[in-house]
């Protein structure tokens, strides 16, 4: 079966280029939390969502795969990136198999809702894969000023992509995927979105996985304390805090901060052998919420998440002192929209920048003999 699936095949490999050049001139269509919690509670229907992931699917593959295609030829030769290359066009070719299909035609409904569990599962390692990729860059050619920059500028956006189209592929499985969709452990979850997410639980379940990676490594870990502010609920105190969102996104971010807060808490202070409890102070507003963690060092991708629906992780260092980790997360679930990188002139700028003088003095190592200046 799977072999004539192949040779039925109405997109060719060679013209997969003329699909990304196709469907990247149309731009994503982000989506609300709302939105993906009025369409699987209400209104959950399997062709519905095939419909719409038909066409969306192409359109958030297609713009990042353009932008890959604009990498430096030597970071797109590695092993690696062609590797991550090699999973999209794949993953694209499959979309595209079905743009032809009928809503009405049941088996081809069935037959992509298996797509999109095969694709998902394929692009599981996509992120440390290309993280090698360009690790495997740096070691053979280095990477000046420029080039850093720019592929910084790739990798944020590649990564949010991923996040973005991984977030579409888990609502349709976990929704219509069959025995999947069946979840006792969460039952009230709409996909991967929980309507009454804990915030205190999970940042719990985050800090006692954390310690048992530092006591393992360190035998020994900070302590947690954790204050509550519930703004939203003044009136009746004790009300839990509760927020519209992803818990697996959540978790990774207070997850990574631990691991970090837990590590730079442990070396600074071993000399003494009496590390500071880890700070935690959890807030709740009627638009915003708000968790900081002290002590910690935040991750670059555990940023993407919390801005993947129009929040922000932001680090504040103090020398001597340590670093407070701040995530801020829409409490309003119309308000947390999907950030979606576009491929249009903009981006493409950045990756046909050139080396230029920088327009910024850069202090040398030691100032200059001041006696040595002639006068103007």
């Amino acid at each position: 079966m799977r072999l004539l699936r192949a040779l039925l095949r109405s997109v060719s490999p060679a013209t997969i280029p003329q699909q990304v050049d196709f469907y990247c001139r149309f731009s994503p269509s982000p989506l609300s939390m709302k939105q993906f919690l009025d369409f699987g509670s209400d209104n959950a229907c399997e062709k519905t969502s095939f419909m719409f992931l038909r066409q969306e699917l192409p359109v958030r593959l297609a713009n990042i795969m353009k932008e890959i295609s604009l990498l430096p030829d030597n970071l797109l030769k590695t092993p690696s990136v062609q590797l991550v290359q090699s999973w999209y066009v794949q993953s694209l070719q499959e979309i595209l198999d079905f743009k032809d299909k009928s809503a009405e035609d049941s088996e081809a409904v069935s037959c992509f809702t298996d797509t999109v569990i095969t694709i998902r599962n394929r692009h599981n390692d996509v992120i440390p894969t290309m993280a090698q990729g360009v690790i495997e860059y740096k070691d053979h050619y280095g990477v000046d000023p420029v080039t850093s920059q720019n592929v910084q500028y790739f990798l944020d956006r590649f990564f949010m992509s991923r996040i973005s189209i991984r977030m579409l592929l888990n609502q349709h499985t976990l929704l219509f995927g069959g025995k999947i969709k069946d979840n006792p452990a969460h039952p009230k979850h709409i996909g991967s979105i929980d309507p009454k997410c804990s915030v205190v639980e999970v940042i719990q379940d985050g800090y006692e996985n954390a310690k048992t990676l530092c006591d393992l490594y360190y035998m020994s870990c900070p302590e947690l304390v954790l204050e509550e502010q519930n703004g939203k609920h003044v009136k009746s105190p004790g009300q839990p805090m509760q927020v519209v969102y992803v818990p697996s996104h959540l978790y990774y971010m207070v997850f990574e901060l631990f691991k970090n807060a837990m590590r730079a808490t442990m070396e600074h202070h071993a000399d003494r052998g009496i590390y500071p409890p880890i700070h935690v102070h959890v807030t709740l507003g009627n638009e915003d919420l708000t968790v900081k963690a002290g002590f910690g060092y935040g991750l670059p991708i555990s940023r993407l998440y919390a801005q993947y629906f129009q929040g922000d992780l932001k680090l504040y260092s103090l020398e001597g002192y340590g670093t407070d980790a701040v995530i801020f997360i829409k409490a309003l679930s119309t308000e947390s929209v999907e950030r979606l990188p576009v491929y249009n002139k903009s981006a493409w700028r950045h990756y046909t920048a050139n080396h230029e003088a920088d327009d910024w003095c850069i202090p040398s190592s030691e100032p200059k003999d001041m006696t040595t200046f002639r006068s103007v």
